[in-house]
């Protein structure tokens, strides 16, 4: 029994080393292919005993994994969707086959990294079919409430490089200083008048029409104006009329005293803001909060419109797409606005070295990894998300080699074992001659 448990444990370790051999051509193989994680064979003893005093050789039993919670260095790359993980969490994606799954439900695999770009239909996907997935944004670039342990409010992150949108203006600063000498008695009351340019909902340009008309008293200084404030895109109705009155204090003296409302929107003291209701729906326009020299003030001989600041921009066409650390993906247009499309979350699992492999370094969620949750990228134990990267190759060429000569030096050990046995058996089977 001794010398044939000897025949069985060299056999073992025959088949042991070509496993670990095995996973040495792999993790080769892939030196350079981008998100792959390399491959160990470990031995493990096995030993038996049948209860006499000889001893049985048990040979040795092996055991291969993937170390997926390795991470190969990032490199940089010219394509702004080609994405990495700075750290733990996986992309999640889903094959180009699921696309045509009627029912809208998607497998969810994962990758640490991947090039992906738009197909035919804008759909991001990489050169072997794997799908990038994402929460969708609204249309004011707010990503709602999905839930963190499921995949169903993924779906296929679409791009359209011929998408026009437009940036309406929902909100106008104005800095503006009116002359003080206009309110004083025997001036002649010349209305000022301010037209703002705005952009609809459907991108077209429109004007507010902002008059400022002093009010001049009989004697002394009344500091009082009246401001209208008319809609081009209403046939240049009235939105709003309100009376001015600034401070002639120490201190505060040209600062507003008091707003009041003639019509229109009411007046936020606190913030400075009007809230105008328009043809294309409502806009802040903020004057500024009382005693404020930020805003509108009355200084001076002089009419200063010091800064208008505004959002909304004219149609534009979309250019480009970004990702930034946290998982969010931006659209750029040509006219210079940017709009949140996508949230690209990250999932991790307990065991990451549980998850199972699939090609084109792909992995889906197995009993051993344990379930997946979805993070913003950058919170909790994620890591951030690098656009213009890829993760390499984790494989070690140089250790790979050193593991070759040892392995291939075991096998052939492994093969003299079984030589020599058979020697000793031919032996034994000579003593009956």
């Amino acid at each position: 029994m001794t010398i044939s448990s000897s025949l069985n444990a060299g056999i073992a370790g025959l088949n042991g080393n070509a496993s670990r051999l095995a996973t040495i051509a792999d993790n080769i193989a892939n030196s350079s292919t981008y998100g792959y994680k390399r491959a160990v064979t470990d031995f493990h003893s096995m030993v038996l005993s049948d209860g006499s005093e000889g001893y049985a050789a048990g040979g040795v039993r092996v055991t291969s994994n993937r170390l997926i919670d390795e991470r190969g260095p990032l490199i940089t790359t010219n394509n702004a969707t080609d994405i990495a993980v700075n750290g733990k969490g996986m992309l999640p994606t889903t094959v180009v086959s699921a696309l045509d799954n009627d029912a809208g439900s998607y497998p969810l695999t994962l990758m640490t990294t991947g090039s992906f770009r738009p197909d035919a239909n804008g759909v991001l996907q990489t050169e072997t079919g794997m799908v990038l997935m994402g929460w969708p944004a609204e249309n004011d670039g707010t990503v709602g409430s999905y839930p963190r342990d499921t995949a169903a409010g993924l779906e296929p992150v679409r791009i359209n490089l011929n998408q026009f949108a437009g940036d309406p203006t929902t909100r106008i600063e104005l800095g503006v200083n009116l002359p003080a000498s206009a309110t004083e008695a025997g001036q002649p009351g010349d209305v000022i008048e301010m037209p703002i340019e705005y952009f609809g909902n459907l991108g077209t340009s429109q004007n507010l029409n902002i008059s400022y008309e002093p009010i001049v008293p009989v004697t002394d200084a009344s500091n009082t104006w009246t401001m209208t404030v008319r809609d081009s895109a209403s046939n240049n109705a009235i939105v709003g009329q309100y009376t001015l009155v600034f401070n002639d204090q120490r201190g505060t003296g040209g600062t507003l005293n008091s707003v009041t409302r003639i019509s229109g929107g009411a007046y936020d003291a606190t913030t400075g803001e009007l809230e105008l209701n328009l043809a294309g729906g409502p806009m802040n326009v903020k004057i500024g909060a009382l005693a404020d020299p930020k805003g509108l003030t009355q200084l001076s001989d002089t009419f200063a419109p010091v800064s208008i600041v505004k959002d909304g921009s004219p149609v534009g066409n979309l250019s480009a797409v970004e990702v930034d650390a946290n998982g969010f993906m931006h659209a750029i247009y040509d006219i210079g606005f940017t709009r949140t499309i996508y949230q690209i979350p990250l999932a991790d699992v307990a065991n990451p070295n549980g998850l199972s492999s699939l090609n084109n370094q792909a992995f889906q969620v197995s009993p051993e990894s344990g379930a997946f949750f979805l993070w913003d990228a950058g919170s909790g134990p994620t890591g951030d998300m690098v656009g213009f990267a890829r993760e390499e190759s984790t494989t070690d060429v140089a250790a790979e080699l050193t593991h070759l000569i040892t392995t291939q030096r075991a096998y052939s050990s492994n093969a003299k074992v079984i030589q020599t046995v058979d020697e000793m058996l031919q032996e034994t089977t000579n003593m009956k001659r």
